[in-house]
Protein backbone atom coordinates (compact mmCIF):
# COMPACT_ATOMS: atom_id res chain seq x y z
CA UNK A 1 0.00 0.00 0.00
CA UNK A 2 1.33 3.20 -1.28
CA UNK A 3 1.37 6.27 1.24
CA UNK A 4 1.29 10.10 0.17
CA UNK A 5 2.77 12.15 2.28
CA UNK A 6 2.46 16.47 1.91
CA UNK A 7 4.60 18.25 4.74
CA UNK A 8 5.85 21.24 4.94
CA UNK A 9 8.11 23.29 7.43
CA UNK A 10 8.79 26.64 7.73
CA UNK A 11 12.14 27.03 10.37
CA UNK A 12 14.93 24.66 10.84
CA UNK A 13 13.69 23.22 14.06
CA UNK A 14 10.68 22.07 12.41
CA UNK A 15 12.73 20.29 9.39
CA UNK A 16 14.95 18.64 12.31
CA UNK A 17 11.04 17.30 13.63
CA UNK A 18 9.85 16.38 9.97
CA UNK A 19 13.37 15.01 8.69
CA UNK A 20 13.19 12.06 11.87
CA UNK A 21 9.45 11.82 11.32
CA UNK A 22 10.29 11.22 8.02
CA UNK A 23 12.39 8.40 8.61
CA UNK A 24 9.90 6.99 10.74
CA UNK A 25 7.45 6.69 8.27
CA UNK A 26 9.61 5.22 5.48
CA UNK A 27 10.88 2.61 8.71
CA UNK A 28 7.17 1.53 8.91
CA UNK A 29 5.38 1.71 5.83
CA UNK A 30 6.51 0.98 2.28
CA UNK A 31 6.01 2.86 -0.33
CA UNK A 32 5.79 6.56 1.18
CA UNK A 33 5.86 9.33 -1.38
CA UNK A 34 6.62 12.98 -0.27
CA UNK A 35 5.81 16.41 -1.21
CA UNK A 36 6.09 20.05 0.56
CA UNK A 37 8.07 22.46 2.10
CA UNK A 38 11.00 21.63 4.24
CA UNK A 39 15.03 22.18 4.47
CA UNK A 40 18.40 20.56 4.37
CA UNK A 41 17.19 17.51 6.64
CA UNK A 42 14.01 16.86 5.11
CA UNK A 43 15.72 17.08 1.68
CA UNK A 44 18.17 14.07 3.23
CA UNK A 45 14.80 11.75 3.34
CA UNK A 46 13.51 12.22 -0.36
CA UNK A 47 11.71 15.47 0.34
CA UNK A 48 11.72 18.54 -3.00
CA UNK A 49 10.82 21.03 -1.30
CA UNK A 50 8.24 23.54 -3.88
CA UNK A 51 10.50 26.57 -2.62
CA UNK A 52 13.21 27.40 -0.25
CA UNK A 53 11.84 26.79 3.16
CA UNK A 54 13.76 30.14 4.11
CA UNK A 55 10.75 31.98 2.45
CA UNK A 56 8.44 31.69 5.41
CA UNK A 57 11.37 32.03 8.33
CA UNK A 58 10.29 35.37 9.31
CA UNK A 59 9.80 36.73 12.45
CA UNK A 60 8.58 39.97 14.36
CA UNK A 61 5.94 42.12 12.75
CA UNK A 62 8.45 44.79 11.23
CA UNK A 63 9.96 42.24 9.05
CA UNK A 64 6.79 40.39 8.34
CA UNK A 65 4.54 43.25 6.68
CA UNK A 66 7.18 44.26 4.02
CA UNK A 67 6.55 40.13 2.78
CA UNK A 68 2.84 39.83 3.54
CA UNK A 69 1.97 40.06 0.16
CA UNK A 70 4.62 37.19 -0.94
CA UNK A 71 3.67 34.92 1.91
CA UNK A 72 -0.30 35.14 1.44
CA UNK A 73 0.62 33.71 -2.28
CA UNK A 74 2.83 30.97 -0.80
CA UNK A 75 0.12 29.81 1.54
CA UNK A 76 -2.53 30.07 -1.41
CA UNK A 77 -0.03 28.13 -3.53
CA UNK A 78 0.46 25.69 -0.86
CA UNK A 79 -3.02 24.83 -0.45
CA UNK A 80 -3.33 24.46 -3.91
CA UNK A 81 -0.72 22.28 -4.29
CA UNK A 82 -2.38 19.58 -1.38
CA UNK A 83 -5.60 20.21 -3.25
CA UNK A 84 -4.43 19.16 -6.73
CA UNK A 85 -1.69 15.87 -5.56
CA UNK A 86 -4.99 15.11 -3.07
CA UNK A 87 -2.55 13.44 -0.72
CA UNK A 88 -3.71 11.17 1.97
CA UNK A 89 -2.40 13.18 4.95
CA UNK A 90 -1.40 16.91 5.20
CA UNK A 91 0.95 16.98 8.25
CA UNK A 92 2.12 20.86 9.10
CA UNK A 93 4.88 21.40 11.52
CA UNK A 94 4.89 23.96 13.93
CA UNK A 95 4.85 27.69 12.12
CA UNK A 96 1.33 28.14 12.80
CA UNK A 97 0.86 31.43 11.08
CA UNK A 98 1.52 29.60 7.67
CA UNK A 99 0.58 25.83 8.72
CA UNK A 100 -2.83 26.53 10.37
CA UNK A 101 -3.83 28.74 7.23
CA UNK A 102 -3.21 26.34 4.55
CA UNK A 103 -4.84 23.67 6.45
CA UNK A 104 -8.09 26.31 6.54
CA UNK A 105 -7.53 26.49 2.66
CA UNK A 106 -7.22 22.70 2.54
CA UNK A 107 -10.07 22.17 4.64
CA UNK A 108 -12.67 24.31 3.21
CA UNK A 109 -12.49 22.67 0.20
CA UNK A 110 -11.23 18.97 1.14
CA UNK A 111 -11.54 16.38 3.54
CA UNK A 112 -8.13 15.22 3.37
CA UNK A 113 -6.75 14.80 7.24
CA UNK A 114 -4.36 17.17 8.86
CA UNK A 115 -1.76 16.71 11.07
CA UNK A 116 -0.02 19.48 13.33
CA UNK A 117 3.27 18.57 14.72
CA UNK A 118 3.96 20.38 17.73
CA UNK A 119 0.87 21.55 19.88
CA UNK A 120 0.27 25.44 20.81
CA UNK A 121 0.61 26.50 24.45
CA UNK A 122 -2.07 26.98 25.33
CA UNK A 123 -1.67 25.47 28.60
CA UNK A 124 0.40 28.41 29.56
CA UNK A 125 -1.61 31.80 27.70
CA UNK A 126 -4.40 32.10 25.30
CA UNK A 127 -6.05 28.82 25.41
CA UNK A 128 -8.85 29.58 22.88
CA UNK A 129 -6.42 28.83 20.26
CA UNK A 130 -7.18 24.87 20.79
CA UNK A 131 -10.69 25.55 19.76
CA UNK A 132 -9.78 27.69 16.54
CA UNK A 133 -7.21 24.79 15.72
CA UNK A 134 -9.70 22.24 15.81
CA UNK A 135 -11.80 23.94 12.93
CA UNK A 136 -9.00 22.55 10.66
CA UNK A 137 -6.82 20.27 12.42
CA UNK A 138 -7.87 16.07 12.96
CA UNK A 139 -4.91 14.82 14.79
CA UNK A 140 -1.47 16.51 16.98
CA UNK A 141 1.46 15.18 17.93
CA UNK A 142 2.11 16.88 21.29
CA UNK A 143 6.08 17.21 22.48
CA UNK A 144 4.98 17.77 26.07
CA UNK A 145 3.04 14.93 28.10
CA UNK A 146 0.29 16.88 29.73
CA UNK A 147 -0.52 18.62 26.45
CA UNK A 148 -2.81 15.81 25.06
CA UNK A 149 -5.68 16.87 27.29
CA UNK A 150 -5.44 19.95 26.40
CA UNK A 151 -5.91 19.19 22.91
CA UNK A 152 -8.31 16.47 23.66
CA UNK A 153 -10.58 18.73 24.93
CA UNK A 154 -10.77 20.96 22.23
CA UNK A 155 -12.25 18.13 19.47
CA UNK A 156 -8.60 17.13 17.86
CA UNK A 157 -7.33 13.47 18.48
CA UNK A 158 -3.65 13.74 19.84
CA UNK A 159 -0.31 11.87 21.18
CA UNK A 160 2.02 12.60 22.50
CA UNK A 161 4.94 11.80 20.93
CA UNK A 162 8.12 12.51 23.29
CA UNK A 163 10.24 15.56 22.94
CA UNK A 164 13.48 15.82 20.16
CA UNK A 165 15.99 16.83 22.65
CA UNK A 166 15.77 13.14 24.39
CA UNK A 167 17.53 11.82 20.95
CA UNK A 168 20.08 14.36 20.52
CA UNK A 169 23.81 13.30 20.69
CA UNK A 170 25.49 13.67 23.95
CA UNK A 171 28.93 14.72 24.08
CA UNK A 172 31.94 12.12 24.99
CA UNK A 173 35.16 12.13 26.76
CA UNK A 174 37.20 12.50 23.95
CA UNK A 175 35.01 15.76 23.24
CA UNK A 176 35.18 17.01 26.53
CA UNK A 177 39.14 16.19 27.16
CA UNK A 178 38.92 18.44 23.47
CA UNK A 179 37.22 21.22 24.41
CA UNK A 180 38.81 21.53 27.95
CA UNK A 181 42.15 21.83 25.91
CA UNK A 182 41.10 24.23 23.20
CA UNK A 183 39.75 26.59 25.48
CA UNK A 184 42.77 25.95 28.48
CA UNK A 185 40.10 25.17 30.71
CA UNK A 186 42.07 23.14 33.12
CA UNK A 187 40.10 20.82 35.39
CA UNK A 188 38.58 24.20 36.64
CA UNK A 189 34.79 24.35 37.29
CA UNK A 190 32.75 26.85 35.04
CA UNK A 191 29.40 27.91 34.94
CA UNK A 192 27.77 28.00 31.05
CA UNK A 193 26.29 31.56 30.33
CA UNK A 194 23.66 31.71 27.79
CA UNK A 195 22.25 35.30 27.41
CA UNK A 196 20.20 34.36 24.14
CA UNK A 197 20.07 33.91 20.43
CA UNK A 198 18.69 36.98 19.15
CA UNK A 199 20.33 40.56 19.86
CA UNK A 200 17.23 42.20 21.40
CA UNK A 201 17.92 39.38 24.19
CA UNK A 202 21.75 39.81 24.07
CA UNK A 203 21.20 43.49 24.71
CA UNK A 204 18.97 43.19 27.30
CA UNK A 205 20.54 40.27 29.48
CA UNK A 206 24.09 40.84 28.69
CA UNK A 207 24.71 43.99 31.24
CA UNK A 208 22.99 41.68 34.10
CA UNK A 209 24.10 38.53 33.47
CA UNK A 210 27.43 39.88 33.32
CA UNK A 211 27.10 41.63 36.95
CA UNK A 212 25.81 38.89 38.28
CA UNK A 213 28.70 36.62 37.31
CA UNK A 214 30.67 39.22 39.02
CA UNK A 215 28.93 38.84 42.03
CA UNK A 216 29.42 34.87 41.52
CA UNK A 217 32.54 34.80 41.31
CA UNK A 218 34.02 37.06 43.78
CA UNK A 219 32.55 34.34 46.11
CA UNK A 220 33.92 31.32 43.86
CA UNK A 221 37.40 32.71 42.27
CA UNK A 222 38.03 29.31 41.26
CA UNK A 223 35.14 29.65 38.64
CA UNK A 224 35.71 30.16 35.33
CA UNK A 225 32.57 31.43 32.98
CA UNK A 226 32.11 30.14 29.09
CA UNK A 227 29.72 31.45 27.00
CA UNK A 228 28.73 29.50 23.90
CA UNK A 229 27.87 31.98 21.74
CA UNK A 230 25.08 31.41 18.98
CA UNK A 231 26.50 32.06 15.03
CA UNK A 232 24.03 34.98 14.37
CA UNK A 233 25.05 37.09 17.38
CA UNK A 234 28.45 36.16 18.17
CA UNK A 235 29.92 39.36 17.45
CA UNK A 236 27.63 41.29 19.60
CA UNK A 237 28.16 38.93 22.50
CA UNK A 238 31.97 38.59 21.88
CA UNK A 239 31.28 43.18 22.57
CA UNK A 240 29.19 42.37 25.81
CA UNK A 241 31.71 39.45 27.62
CA UNK A 242 34.79 42.26 27.33
CA UNK A 243 33.13 43.52 30.57
CA UNK A 244 32.56 40.33 32.15
CA UNK A 245 34.94 38.64 34.56
CA UNK A 246 38.25 38.39 33.59
CA UNK A 247 38.85 35.24 31.92
CA UNK A 248 35.82 34.46 30.35
CA UNK A 249 35.89 32.36 27.64
CA UNK A 250 33.88 32.80 24.56
CA UNK A 251 32.93 30.03 22.07
CA UNK A 252 32.38 31.26 18.78
CA UNK A 253 30.86 28.96 16.21
CA UNK A 254 32.07 30.80 13.15
CA UNK A 255 35.84 30.04 14.10
CA UNK A 256 35.22 26.27 13.15
CA UNK A 257 33.81 24.02 10.99
CA UNK A 258 29.92 22.88 11.46
CA UNK A 259 30.73 19.29 12.83
CA UNK A 260 33.63 21.00 15.84
CA UNK A 261 31.10 23.88 16.77
CA UNK A 262 28.18 21.32 17.56
CA UNK A 263 31.13 19.23 19.03
CA UNK A 264 32.15 22.38 21.54
CA UNK A 265 28.95 23.34 21.79
CA UNK A 266 27.73 19.69 23.01
CA UNK A 267 31.34 19.17 25.28
CA UNK A 268 30.28 23.00 27.24
CA UNK A 269 26.52 22.31 28.03
CA UNK A 270 27.79 19.09 29.64
CA UNK A 271 31.18 19.69 31.67
CA UNK A 272 29.28 22.88 32.81
CA UNK A 273 28.64 22.71 36.74
CA UNK A 274 26.40 25.23 36.48
CA UNK A 275 24.26 26.94 33.88
CA UNK A 276 22.69 30.99 33.71
CA UNK A 277 20.09 30.89 30.81
CA UNK A 278 17.61 33.00 29.61
CA UNK A 279 14.28 31.54 29.19
CA UNK A 280 13.34 28.89 26.57
CA UNK A 281 13.87 25.36 25.46
CA UNK A 282 17.56 25.70 26.22
CA UNK A 283 16.14 24.33 29.88
CA UNK A 284 15.60 21.27 28.33
CA UNK A 285 19.24 20.54 26.83
CA UNK A 286 21.08 21.75 30.31
CA UNK A 287 18.28 19.07 32.01
CA UNK A 288 19.30 16.56 29.33
CA UNK A 289 23.27 17.00 30.57
CA UNK A 290 22.01 16.98 34.07
CA UNK A 291 23.54 20.68 34.13
CA UNK A 292 21.79 22.81 36.88
CA UNK A 293 20.78 26.00 35.77
CA UNK A 294 19.14 29.64 36.88
CA UNK A 295 16.77 30.90 34.60
CA UNK A 296 16.43 34.72 33.69
CA UNK A 297 14.86 36.58 31.27
CA UNK A 298 14.02 40.86 30.65
CA UNK A 299 10.79 41.65 28.78
CA UNK A 300 10.01 44.92 27.42
CA UNK A 301 8.22 46.68 29.94
CA UNK A 302 4.55 46.22 27.87
CA UNK A 303 5.30 42.54 26.98
CA UNK A 304 5.97 41.83 30.70
CA UNK A 305 2.12 43.79 31.69
CA UNK A 306 0.13 41.57 29.45
CA UNK A 307 2.08 38.64 30.21
CA UNK A 308 1.50 38.78 33.74
CA UNK A 309 -2.37 39.49 33.11
CA UNK A 310 -2.73 36.45 30.21
CA UNK A 311 -0.07 33.64 31.58
CA UNK A 312 -2.14 30.93 33.00
CA UNK A 313 1.12 29.10 35.02
CA UNK A 314 3.49 30.56 37.81
CA UNK A 315 6.98 29.19 35.75
CA UNK A 316 7.87 29.72 32.61
CA UNK A 317 10.93 26.86 32.21
CA UNK A 318 9.78 23.65 31.22
CA UNK A 319 11.84 21.35 33.53
CA UNK A 320 9.70 22.64 36.22
CA UNK A 321 6.20 22.08 34.38
CA UNK A 322 7.14 18.58 33.57
CA UNK A 323 8.47 17.36 36.22
CA UNK A 324 5.69 18.98 38.65
CA UNK A 325 8.21 20.92 40.94
CA UNK A 326 9.65 24.50 41.22
CA UNK A 327 13.22 23.62 41.87
CA UNK A 328 14.67 25.78 38.73
CA UNK A 329 14.93 29.55 40.26
CA UNK A 330 13.76 32.18 38.00
CA UNK A 331 14.43 35.90 37.94
CA UNK A 332 12.16 37.46 35.38
CA UNK A 333 10.82 40.65 34.64
CA UNK A 334 11.42 42.94 37.33
CA UNK A 335 13.62 40.63 39.47
CA UNK A 336 16.22 40.31 36.50
CA UNK A 337 19.23 42.05 38.42
CA UNK A 338 22.25 41.23 38.75
CA UNK A 339 22.06 40.89 42.77
CA UNK A 340 18.82 38.56 42.30
CA UNK A 341 20.42 36.31 40.02
CA UNK A 342 23.75 36.19 41.96
CA UNK A 343 21.73 35.16 44.90
CA UNK A 344 20.32 32.10 43.12
CA UNK A 345 23.20 30.59 41.46
CA UNK A 346 25.14 31.17 44.84
CA UNK A 347 22.70 29.06 46.70
CA UNK A 348 22.06 26.50 43.29
CA UNK A 349 26.07 25.97 44.43
CA UNK A 350 25.59 25.33 47.42
CA UNK A 351 22.73 22.41 46.60
CA UNK A 352 22.01 21.30 43.23
CA UNK A 353 20.62 18.41 44.67
CA UNK A 354 17.06 19.10 43.79
CA UNK A 355 16.98 19.96 40.63
CA UNK A 356 19.19 16.85 39.35
CA UNK A 357 16.31 15.01 40.40
CA UNK A 358 14.09 16.89 39.14
CA UNK A 359 16.07 16.84 35.49
CA UNK A 360 15.98 13.21 35.43
CA UNK A 361 12.31 12.75 36.18
CA UNK A 362 11.94 15.43 33.53
CA UNK A 363 13.96 13.47 31.06
CA UNK A 364 11.92 10.15 31.64
CA UNK A 365 8.60 11.88 31.22
CA UNK A 366 10.17 13.81 27.77
CA UNK A 367 10.94 9.84 26.76
CA UNK A 368 14.66 9.64 26.94
CA UNK A 369 15.93 6.31 26.79
CA UNK A 370 12.89 4.93 24.85
CA UNK A 371 11.90 4.86 21.14
CA UNK A 372 13.37 7.97 18.78
CA UNK A 373 10.30 10.67 19.00
CA UNK A 374 10.69 10.85 15.33
CA UNK A 375 9.39 7.35 15.34
CA UNK A 376 6.79 7.58 17.55
CA UNK A 377 5.80 10.33 15.20
CA UNK A 378 5.30 7.92 12.45
CA UNK A 379 3.48 5.21 14.05
CA UNK A 380 1.19 8.23 15.98
CA UNK A 381 0.96 9.20 12.38
CA UNK A 382 0.10 5.64 10.92
CA UNK A 383 -2.21 4.16 13.73
CA UNK A 384 -4.85 7.25 13.82
CA UNK A 385 -4.88 6.94 9.79
CA UNK A 386 -5.69 3.42 9.84
CA UNK A 387 -8.11 3.80 12.17
CA UNK A 388 -9.65 7.21 10.36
Amino acid sequence: MSLRVFILAGEPSGDRLGGALMAGLKQLASGVSFDGIGGALMAEQGLVSRFAMDELSVMGLAEVLPKYRHLKRRIRETAEAVLETKPDVLITIDSPDFSLRVARLVKEQSSIRTVHYVAPSVWAWRPKRAGKMAEVIDHVLALLPFEPPYMEAAGMDCDFVGHPVVAEPQATGAEIAAFREEFDLGESPFVLALPGSRRSEVARLAPDFGGALHRFTAQHPDFRIVVPAAATVAGLVRDAVQSWPKGTVLVDPNEFDTATAKAHKRAAFAAADLALAASGTVSLELAAVRTPMVIAYKFQWLTWQIMKRMALIDTVTLVNLVSETRVVPECLGPDCTPENIAARLNALAADPGAQLEAMELTMQRLGQGGEAPGLRAARAVLDRLRKN
